[in-house]
């Protein structure tokens, strides 16, 4: 119950949930299923804005290498799920899987901050909807009376509510109750018709560049106006249009062959994503000069200048569409978080309610519209937008930790209730017998010489230098990671540190900078952990380019959020604390694996066999 509490890991099977007495998801989503969720929640009003931003700001022409290289860092992440999730498929993402790989307390803060991610993220969302909706109808003004915004006076003080945004949060909530296939067939049509505004924009947009001789290129000083550095910052920025991808895993109970589905559809939605960002930039930067481009509407008024002034309806409807399918992204996952939380104790058994005829999680996903829409009315959470970013970036620094657990080492040992005590002992003193008698009869021979139908005296050494050596093969990769994770963190935060003195500042880098190297080279070095061919769900995605491609990912995440500023952090941090306090006043003491018992993997089969037998 001290701090060992904290590092106390769960199993990896989903199916044990089934022998606890929980009713189980739905197994309704395959590959297109998962490729629009993955789609829909990333694809967000933010690219028809961001366009224009980011090439008048940072990477001017350049923008398209901007998108392709935060493409490929978004993919390093979601090498890393893609794994994961096939290997661990229950509900939960990230949270799952630090609990299976890092430990409860770990676990506990990415869940607790995922939480805060989707709430805020389905209310900015929600707000961002209503002024979209609002042109239809001639400006804000022209809305229903009862859908327009208002000013109230409340406790002194002026506030704008928005019902436009909380009839939508409403409207989404009850959907996602009718079922996860019903759900998911309304998120496929509308990110269908979203595509299909990005696809009339790439279309018709090039139609009017070759007739026109892109002339947005041809007066360019340069593809690199702004340098390198310009170009990186962009990439920087626009990093934030590819999260959401990580909703696709947070559906893997869902998904009828996770082994095979999951891996899939996060390839191919984060792929889709970074073709149509990388088209339409290509497009709209060759119709206007990237410093002519307008911020606020880029692709519409880049049409207009050409005379396609009805095109902008049509770039609304698409920006509309996006966010709609963006709020369903973001109420989806919550509520299974919230239940995978409450199935391991750590929340009240209420959140991991599921309803027979829907099997979904009815109570989480109503309580998540409630908390959503109570924000989208009453507040104006655009301020509170970078408080999103904190709990995707700590998932995917998490995860990418995850996978090196994973791979040099995995849980060597599996939690059992404690109502199988007599089974555990009895099998445990049994191994333990059959140990010490090998033992003895290989000392024996030892002792003798050996003949030419016993064990090899010299095969019996080098199994026991073997244990040693695996022994010290895992301390030496524990030691490895640590020593990345904290080389990175040293690196980071020193880079970032701008206004600290040079000489502290590069040193600090320099000794973080040889840290992190020599983390990676002695994991480049030293052998992999045998374990992680039967850890969890075998036979599906494999991450490529281990020990590297976690590394980068842990890297890059590190540093965004490093550089997310003190405000945001000041926020997460208090919504933190109380999940500490939450934690060790509740979750601590709920756990459900408060009472187990740890025994080796290789007991675990056995013990179970013979509760069996006894029952």
């Amino acid at each position: 119950m001290g701090v060992k509490g904290l590092f106390r890991r769960k199993q990896v099977d989903s199916n044990r949930v089934r022998a606890e007495g929980h009713h189980q998801l739905a197994k309704a989503l395959s590959i297109p299923q998962l490729i629009a969720i993955g789609v829909g929640s990333t694809i967000g009003a933010g690219v028809y804005v961001l366009v224009g931003t980011v090439a008048k700001e940072h990477a001017g022409p350049a923008l398209t290498i901007s998108f392709l290289i935060a493409g490929i860092a978004a993919a390093l992440s979601a090498f890393c799920y893609a794994e994961l999730a096939s290997r661990c498929p229950s509900a939960g993402s990230a949270y799952h899987y630090s609990y299976i790989c890092v430990g409860e307390g770990v676990a506990w803060l990415i869940g607790w901050a995922l939480i805060l991610e989707y709430t805020i993220g389905g209310s900015a969302v929600a707000r961002g909807i209503s002024p979209n909706v609002a042109l239809f109808f001639g400006g804000q003004d022209s809305l229903p009376s009862f859908l327009a915004r208002h000013t109230l006076d409340l406790f002194g003080s002026e506030v704008v509510v928005d019902p436009c945004a909380a009839v939508l949060v409403f409207v989404v909530t009850g959907l996602l109750c009718f079922g996860i296939k019903e759900s998911t067939t309304v998120q496929g049509i509308v990110t269908a018709l979203n595509v299909c505004v990005m696809l009339f924009v790439i279309i018709a947009g090039s139609y009017i560049g070759f007739q026109t001789g892109w002339t947005g290129y041809s007066v360019s000083t340069g593809y690199f106006p702004f340098g390198v550095n310009g170009m990186l910052a962009g990439s920087a920025t626009v990093f934030f249009a590819y999260i959401g991808f990580d909703s696709v895993a947070s559906t893997a109970e869902e998904v009828k062959n996770p082994q095979r589905d999951l891996p899939w559809g996060i390839g191919l939605a984060l792929s889709t994503c970074c073709t149509l960002y990388m088209l339409v930039s290509v497009v709209i930067v060759g119709l206007v000069p990237y410093f002519a481009l307008d911020p606020d509407t880029p692709i519409s008024s880049a049409f207009a200048r050409h005379g396609v002034h009805w095109a902008m309806y049509l770039v609304t409807s698409g920006a509309v569409l996006a966010l709609c399918s963006t709020l369903m992204g973001s109420l989806l996952p919550q509520p299974r978080i919230l239940m995978a939380m409450a199935r391991d104790g750590l929340l009240p058994p209420f959140f991991s309610d599921i309803n027979r005829k829907t099997q979904v999680p009815v109570k989480s996903t109503i309580l998540t519209g409630i908390c959503a829409a109570t924000l989208a009315f009453f507040m104006d959470v655009s301020q509170l937008a970078g408080m999103v970013s904190v709990g995707t970036l700590l998932a995917f620094t998490i995860v990418a930790v995850s996978i090196l657990i994973l791979r040099y080492v995995p849980p060597n040992e599996v939690p059992l209730p404690s109502s199988l005590r007599e089974s555990i002992d009895s099998v445990s003193l049994r191994f333990s017998f059959q140990e010490d008698a090998e033992k003895a009869e290989d000392i024996k021979q030892l002792s003798l010489g050996g003949t030419s139908d016993e064990k090899d005296p010299l095969l019996v050494k080098e199994i026991y230098k073997n244990k040693i050596d695996e022994e010290k093969r895992r301390k030496l990769a524990a030691l490895s990671i640590a020593l990345v994770v904290v080389g990175v963190l040293i690196l980071t935060a020193s880079a970032s540190a701008t206004f600290f003195p040079s000489f502290p500042r590069y040193s600090a880098c320099t000794v973080g900078g040889l840290m992190l190297l020599g983390g990676l080279g002695v994991l480049s070095y030293i052998d992999q952990d045998d374990g992680r061919h039967s850890f969890g769900h075998t036979g599906g995605f494999i991450c490529p380019f281990i020990p590297l491609l976690p590394i980068l990912s842990i890297l890059i995440n590190t540093y965004l959020l490093i550089n997310l500023g003190g405000a945001t952090w000041g926020r997460v941090s208090v919504w933190l604390l109380i999940g500490v306090f939450v934690y060790f006043f509740y979750g601590r003491t709920h756990s459900s694996l408060r009472d187990v018992v740890y025994v080796p993997v290789a007991h675990a089969d056995e013990i179970y066999k013979s509760s069996q037998y006894v029952a």
